[in-house]
């Protein structure tokens, strides 16, 4: 008897597989780290076939805690980082890997912009033109690295990479990472031919879009062999991590808003229709539910941030308990870590400022400052960005009565009320913080015909924990440090400092 559903997360720096019943209970979790590869500041690459070993590994190590019998499984999907371009070669072997992170298509993105106005490129995407999108990637193996670009056969995310690899036919995507790609009619679901053309792709490269939910497949003999998963077990395309993740965090009608701090940072509210921002700058793409759509508010680098300081900045940065000291040292430094701010832009800014050349800082160092005042900046700095974000939220009439906060950042308790400090609504913590695996859960069960649609499993699997109310004298702190936060970027903008920064750094 099927009783169980697995997720499995392949994120930036972590995979996870999760086993839950269908009333989202966990009954097992494993876990592997994995890193990035930084060839050149701003360029981010990484070891796709290591990412899948480590992947494989807490398929298996979850199977074995669970206890179950592998076949009671009665499907699995996946949640897996978005935008990161794999380039294939005719036998299917990876050429190259570019993270999402990266950000060296500079020229390619002013080559593209051009051929095409932004707010023309806006309207046919739903997306801000941007070095992330995976149609600046390919332009620019095109420009730099012809040799390997006449090899390609395939282009293609994680998410369809793992899928052929358990079993998949084909290479399939799903509706929300098809976006990405930046050459996807998210209106009409399919590849946009003209946008294509633009930088020399056809649909044959690409993988076949597809909704989420839908099984494409079943796991293979050697995948079996490989995960402990039974052979023939059902798999289903699942969504990118931020679109797993806000099925996961019950993001499915408006007013509730999901902010994920994990590597990177992402605030998503659920939309009924296609909508654009009249300034081109909200991320708008579809939905894991058919006919939905998100409002997506894109942070580049978040808890990648904190834990950057504490493998450069902190002391005992290797201690497994880091994260609780961090905490405890935190609580200790007054709101606003005494005047400290840092702009968290060690991967550029993205939403709402849409800034590749900017650049992470520390602003307002004394003598009175200390590591723990270094860390509470850390945190803020990451979370005002997001506040950032959601004011931008604001602006185009997106309802916000509460947040559901999910991600690594969600499982600190001081975290937690900076968030709620800093936005000024009710935040809300989930029994199952890792939202992504959780959604990927969910597809698995909608496409198994477990449940008969994602809301009705959303109402079965997805519960909230905890609750955090803004306390009014630490938000008045953080109004007068956003407006000084705002400032420092635009005054740094203006006098084109980032600029400046970022072409030192290229040439050096």
């Amino acid at each position: 008897m099927k009783k169980y559903l697995c997720g499995i997360d392949v994120g930036t720096t972590g995979a996870k597989t999760m086993i839950f019943d269908f009333k989202g209970n966990v009954l097992s979790s494993a876990y592997r780290e994995y890193t990035c590869v930084y060839p050149k500041p701003n360029w981010v690459e990484q070891d796709v076939e290591m990412v899948l070993k480590k992947t494989l590994e807490t398929c298996r190590e979850a199977l074995q805690k669970s206890a179950i019998d592998s076949g009671e499984i009665a499907s699995i999907a996946l949640s897996t980082q978005r935008t990161t371009s794999i380039f294939l070669d005719q036998d299917e072997r990876v050429l190259k890997t570019i993270s999402w992170q990266d950000n060296r298509t500079v020229k390619e993105l002013a080559e593209i912009t051009e051929k095409i106005e932004a707010k023309e490129y806006y309207a046919k995407t739903g997306l801000p033109l941007n070095t992330t999108w995976i149609i600046t990637k390919a332009l620019w193996m095109q420009r730099n690295e012809p040799e390997i670009w006449n090899k390609v056969k395939r282009v293609v995310q994680l998410q369809d990479y793992m899928l052929r690899y358990l079993g998949a036919d084909n290479y399939y995507v799903d509706y929300p990472d098809a976006c990405l790609y930046g050459c996807f009619d998210n209106v009409n679901y399919r590849w946009n031919q003209e946008l294509m053309e633009l930088v020399g792709l056809n649909a044959d490269l690409l993988p076949i879009p597809t909704p989420c939910a839908t099984q494409i497949g079943q796991v293979s003999k050697g995948a079996a062999a490989v995960t402990g998963f039974d052979e023939g077990t059902p798999i289903c395309v699942g969504a990118g991590d931020q679109n797993s993740a806000s099925i996961g965090a019950g993001i499915v009608e408006s007013g509730v808003v999901s902010v994920s701090l994990g590597t990177g940072g992402m605030a998503i509210a659920c939309l009924d229709h296609p909508y654009r921002d009249p300034d081109a700058s909200a991320c708008v793409t579809c939905h894991a539910m058919p006919g939905y759509y998100q409002f997506e508010g894109y942070q580049a680098g978040a808890a990648s941030v904190f834990r950057w300081f504490r493998d450069e900045i902190a002391e005992n940065g290797n201690d497994p308990n880091i994260y609780r000291l961090l905490d405890e040292q935190i609580e200790n430094v007054p709101v606003g870590a005494k005047g400290l701010l840092m702009l968290p832009y060690f991967a550029s800014a993205t939403s709402p400022r849409w800034n590749p050349d900017a650049r992470g800082a520390m602003i307002g160092l004394t003598f009175a400052h200390d590591r723990a005042c270094m860390a509470r900046a850390c945190m803020e700095g990451i979370t005002m960005e997001q506040k950032d974000i959601l004011t931008n939220m604001l602006e185009n009439g997106i309802k916000i009565k509460r947040i559901r906060m999910i991600g690594g950042a969600a499982k600190s308790e001081v975290w937690n009320q900076v968030q709620a400090d800093m936005y000024q609504v009710t935040c809300e913590t989930l029994q199952v913080s890792d939202a992504a695996v959780l959604g990927a859960a969910i597809m698995a069960g909608v496409a198994a015909g477990i449940f008969t649609n994602v809301q009705d499993a959303v109402k079965s699997m997805v519960k909230v924990d905890k609750q955090y109310e803004p306390i009014p004298e630490h938000a008045a702190i953080y109004n007068e440090e956003y407006e000084i936060y705002c400032a420092i970027y635009e005054g740094l903008q203006s006098k084109q400092v980032f600029r400046k920064i970022a072409e030192l750094q290229t040439k050096y």
